[in-house]
C-alpha cells in the first residue's frame, strides 16, 4: 500500500516538473490565443527581447522584482491566466515565499512602577491639606478702632463774607453752609484775581480802566457750566477754569482779549459796559473762539 502512495506522488511530482511555470505558462497562453509577441511587448511597455526574456523566466533582465512582478501580472491578465499562479510560479522560481514574512511583535513587559514617586505625591497633597485647613480653621482676628474721645462742645462764630473759614472750622459746618463758604471763597479768588491784574497793569482796581489807556473792561455772566479761557494782548492769563451757572467773572486788562468758551450758549459778554454778541463766524459747535477788543 504504501508503495503505491510513493508512486502516486512520484507521478504528480514529475508532472508539475515537466508543466510550464510563470513565463512559461503566459507564452504557451499566447500562443494558444494567436497573440504576437510585439502586441505583448505593446501593452507591457516593453521591447521583444525584454518579453522573451520574461517568457524564459529570465526575471532579472527586468531589473527589480518589482518590475518583473508588475509585468507577470499584467501579462496574466492580457493572455487571462490566473494572476495568483503565475505568481506561484514566481515566487517557486526565484526562490522566495510566496507570503511577506510575518513580523511577530513580542508583547512589551509592565514596566513595574516604584511606589516612591506616588508616596511624595500623597505626602505632598497631605501637607498642603493640613496648611489649608490650618489657615482656615484659624479665628479671624478683627482690630477693633479705638473710639475716640467725643469733642466738648464749642462754640463756632459765622465767619463774615470777606474771611474765609480756617479748615478745621470748616469741615464742622453743615454741608449747606460749606458750599455758601466755598462760594464766598470762589468770589474772593475772582476778586483778588482782579484786583492783581489790575495792580499789574498799573490801573486801580477801584476807579476801573480810563478811556484812551488800551484799557477794556470785560463782564461775563455764566447761565450754566462752561469751560473758559481768556488772555489779554500781552499773553496774561485773566481767567482760567469752569464757570458755573449764575457766576459772573469781571476781567480787565489791555485789549484785545482772546477768548475760548466750551459752551458758548451759556454765557454772555458786557464789555466796557456794552453787551458783545457772538456770531455764527465764531462758533465752532457748542465752543466759540473769538477776540474781543474794546471798540
Amino acid at each position: 500500500m504504501s508503495d503505491v502512495i510513493d508512486k502516486s506522488d512520484d507521478e504528480s511530482s514529475a508532472n508539475e516538473a515537466e508543466s510550464p511555470l510563470g513565463g512559461e505558462r503566459l507564452a504557451e497562453a499566447r500562443r494558444a490565443q494567436q497573440i504576437s509577441v510585439l502586441e505583448i511587448a505593446k501593452e507591457l511597455h516593453l521591447d521583444e527581447p525584454k518579453v522573451r526574456a520574461l517568457e524564459r523566466n529570465e526575471f532579472d533582465v527586468l531589473g527589480a522584482p518589482v518590475f518583473a512582478k508588475g509585468h507577470l501580472r499584467k501579462y496574466a491578465q492580457l493572455v487571462q491566466v490566473d494572476e495568483s499562479d503565475v505568481m506561484a510560479d514566481y515566487y517557486q522560481l526565484s526562490r522566495a515565499s510566496a507570503m511577506p514574512p510575518v513580523i511577530s511583535t513580542r508583547p512589551r513587559s509592565r514596566r513595574e512602577m516604584s511606589p516612591g514617586p506616588w508616596i511624595a505625591v500623597i505626602v505632598v497633597i497631605i501637607v498642603v491639606a493640613t496648611a489649608y485647613w490650618w489657615f482656615t480653621s484659624q479665628p479671624a482676628v478683627v482690630e477693633q478702632p479705638l473710639q475716640e474721645p467725643m469733642p466738648q462742645e464749642s462754640t463756632v462764630q459765622e465767619p463774615t463774607p470777606q474771611e474765609a473759614l480756617p479748615a478745621t472750622e470748616t469741615e464742622a459746618l453743615p454741608v449747606e453752609e460749606q458750599e455758601a463758604v466755598e462760594e464766598t471763597d470762589d468770589d474772593s479768588a475772582v476778586l483778588q484775581s482782579a484786583v492783581d491784574t489790575a495792580e499789574t497793569t498799573g490801573v486801580d482796581a477801584a476807579e476801573g480802566p480810563q478811556p484812551g489807556d488800551g484799557q477794556m473792561q470785560m463782564l461775563i455772566t455764566y447761565s450754566g457750566d462752561c469751560w473758559t479761557e481768556i488772555s489779554d494782548a500781552k499773553g496774561r492769563r485773566l481767567f482760567f477754569g469752569l464757570g458755573t451757572d449764575g457766576r459772573t467773572v469781571e476781567l480787565s486788562g489791555e485789549a484785545p482779549f482772546n477768548v475760548l468758551f466750551g459752551n458758548a450758549a451759556n454765557v454772555s459778554i458786557l464789555v466796557n459796559g456794552v453787551e458783545r454778541a457772538i456770531s455764527a463766524a465764531e462758533r465752532r459747535g457748542n465752543t466759540a473762539r473769538l477776540t474781543v477788543s474794546g471798540s
